[in-house]
């Protein structure tokens, strides 16, 4: 299950484009913060999470958030301004299940490695698509778990929704705002693939008599309903539309922070995957936020890539990151089991919280707040005039060293 938002300049309170994602995968499932340095290639191949293929001669450099044991990503900016989040969507399009295809997260990566705009980026995505297929397990320990992908594409101008089904696929050009959930949207394409329309009128998905509907066509209704999706897309759209003209990453980050039962009634023991941000209970509510992402880019400045690198949003702390500075370069990345990673230092607190979460939380929820709205507004001072990104650079590591040092206290407080 995830959740992705993008707001365009016109709507935003500077002028900037706005995107955010909550990437929710398997529990134990931990985020990785890479950076991926610009790079020239003599290599003729590239292995991708199951298969290879053809390198290019060149690739971008770009901030990815990912499953800790994936090639690909969940969402992630390049140097370009590029920015991309991916949902699962489950659609009557048989899988094979033989992992000979790319991942949507594979997609994802390559998209942003070898994209300087939105629109290339759409046109990767669905040529690598239409040639290799999504015959890829997107799964940690469920092995099982196989699905489509939806993404928003997005630079610093320009955003499309790209849903596909199988190697079909349909576009839609976002006007002002736009959301997207487990469930495929797009009722009247863009731009749609060649064979999407006859191959759902093969199949009896669509009638020659009706106005063809790439979402009513080609959704399993099932796995659709049982993931809340509509519900979810109807209320990061809700609240997004109440900022409309106003938007900044601070609305984005509290519309990914969201439970659907709000105040002192929430618990994660009580969670469903009604909440934007996820807390998995049973087999009926697998999915947990891993990982969140918000990116405020321009077209004249660099992009901030506010990244929580900690699972459940709702008690994490957003730190800036900026593409082509070194402050990832010596990050440590988590592994499958608790180590001395940002994401299981985080994970430790948080699973100590949401036992008790109404009292626990409320321990550090002020500090939180604080730290959140000093870093936002320390960070707005650097873009007042056109900055250097080695003071972008510095700032980031200062904020990311004292959010690791505030987990730790915080862990200290619980006796952790």
């Amino acid at each position: 299950m995830c959740d992705t938002l993008v707001a365009l300049p016109p709507v935003t309170k500077n002028g900037t484009l706005i995107f955010a994602k909550n990437s929710d995968r398997e529990p134990d499932e931990a985020h990785a913060l890479l950076q991926v340095p610009h790079q020239k290639h003599s290599e003729q191949t590239l292995k991708c999470t199951f298969i290879e293929i053809p390198q290019v001669e060149e690739t971008y450099a770009c901030i990815l958030s990912k499953p800790f044991q994936m090639w690909g990503a969940e969402m992630g900016v390049n140097e370009h301004g590029v920015v991309i989040g991916n949902e699962a969507v489950f659609t009557k399009v048989k899988i094979d299940k033989k992992n000979n295809g790319l991942t949507g997260m594979d997609l994802l990566r390559l998209a942003l490695e070898r994209s300087k705009t939105a629109e290339e980026a759409v046109n990767c995505i669905t040529s690598l698509l239409e040639k290799y297929g999504q015959d890829a397990c997107g799964g940690y320990r469920n092995k099982s778990f196989y699905y489509h992908n939806s993404f928003i594409v997005a630079d610093g101008q320009n955003a499309w929704v790209l849903e596909t089904a199988g190697r079909t696929w349909a576009t839609e050009k976002v006007k002002e705002m736009r959301s997207i959930s487990n469930k495929l949207s797009i009722d009247k394409p863009d731009q749609i693939s060649r064979e999407a329309i006859s191959f759902a009128r093969r199949k009896g998905w669509s009638k020659e008599s009706e106005a063809f509907s790439f979402q009513k066509a080609y959704s399993d209704w099932f796995y659709t309903k049982m993931g809340r999706a509509a519900f979810r897309q109807s209320c990061t759209t809700i609240l997004t539309l109440k900022q409309q003209g106003t938007i900044t990453p601070a609305h984005a980050m509290q519309i990914l922070q969201m439970h659907n039962i709000e105040g002192e009634s929430f618990k994660p023991s009580r969670a469903n995957t009604g909440s934007v941000c996820m807390h998995a209970t049973n087999v009926f509510n697998p999915s947990s936020t891993t990982g969140s992402m918000v990116a405020e880019v321009r077209n004249n400045a660099p992009a901030t890539i506010w990244l929580t690198g900690t699972a459940h949003p709702c008690l994490s702390v957003y730190i800036p990151f900026y593409v082509n500075t070194p402050v990832l370069h010596e990050f440590i990345q988590p592994t499958a089991k608790p180590d001395e990673s940002l994401w299981w230092k985080a994970e430790r607190l948080h699973r100590c919280i949401s036992k008790d979460y109404q009292k626990r939380k409320s321990l550090i929820e002020p500090e939180r707040k604080i730290l959140q709205q000093s870093f936002l507004e320390k960070e707005a001072t650097f873009f007042q005039s056109p900055p250097m990104l080695e003071e972008l650079g510095k700032f980031s590591a200062a904020c990311l060293k004292t959010t690791v040092d505030v987990i730790e206290r915080w862990s200290k407080l619980m006796k952790l």
